[in-house]
């Protein structure tokens, strides 16, 4: 793991305590600037080809998939548990008509997707589009970042919570991805803040760099 991302990381998770709360959110927002940063650079480093590469297509790991898969993922997954589970909105993605402006065939988080069919859905994707869908996500949630309290950390969620993320049809039922209700309910704010609003980014952004260094 990249060590200042990795010390950032740290640094905010520990901050996140009533008397240093607000400084544990702008190390948060530091550290979602800097790996921000990075995936813009891709942007105009990369060509469209090597969004939809798969290099390690035989690999167990998140490196098994490509760059646009992993951005899609990322903020699909922001949007679905800022929006729909905290928020209980309307997400991002469809607010914004953003399926037809990424051309994507999917709604849901790709976690059913696997091997070529990750490649090919990538291929399809609208590189700038799903660029845009990017930064709106991101910009929401620092939003509510900012507007959060050390009282806020220590809410649930239930059975009513799961059912509202469901009938949104953007978790797939697929066992790949039905798992994923569970394990964000079975998390307060706090526990959604490492994931999937930080470490989770990490996670994905250095698994890009991988496949970025093998292409």
């Amino acid at each position: 793991m990249n060590r200042e991302w990795s010390e950032l990381n740290a640094k905010a998770k520990s901050k996140l305590k009533k008397a240093t709360f607000s400084e544990g959110i702008s190390t948060l927002m530091e550290l979602r600037s800097q790996l921000s940063d990075e995936m813009l650079s891709w942007k105009s480093t990369l060509k469209k080809e090597d969004f939809s590469a798969i290099p390690y297509i035989n690999a167990e790991g998140y490196h098994s998939k490509t760059v646009a898969y992993s951005l899609w993922h990322i903020f699909r997954i922001e949007d679905i548990v800022l929006s729909t589970l905290i928020k209980n909105e309307e997400q991002v993605f469809f607010k914004g008509d953003h399926c037809k402006k990424i051309n994507s065939p999917i709604i849901t988080t790709g976690n059913e997707l696997v091997k070529m069919e990750i490649a090919e859905f990538s291929r399809k994707l609208d590189i700038d589009a799903l660029y845009s869908y990017i930064w709106e996500v991101k910009s929401a949630t620092e939003d509510w970042l900012s507007g959060t309290q050390y009282s806020d950390l220590k809410r649930r969620f239930d059975e009513s919570d799961k059912e509202r993320i469901r009938l949104t049809n953007t978790v797939s039922t697929d066992e790949n991805s039905a798992w994923l209700i569970d394990y964000w309910c079975g998390k307060d704010i706090k526990g959604l803040i490492s994931m999937p609003f930080s470490r989770h980014w990490i996670m994905h952004v250095e698994t890009c760099l991988r496949i970025i260094r093998k292409l």
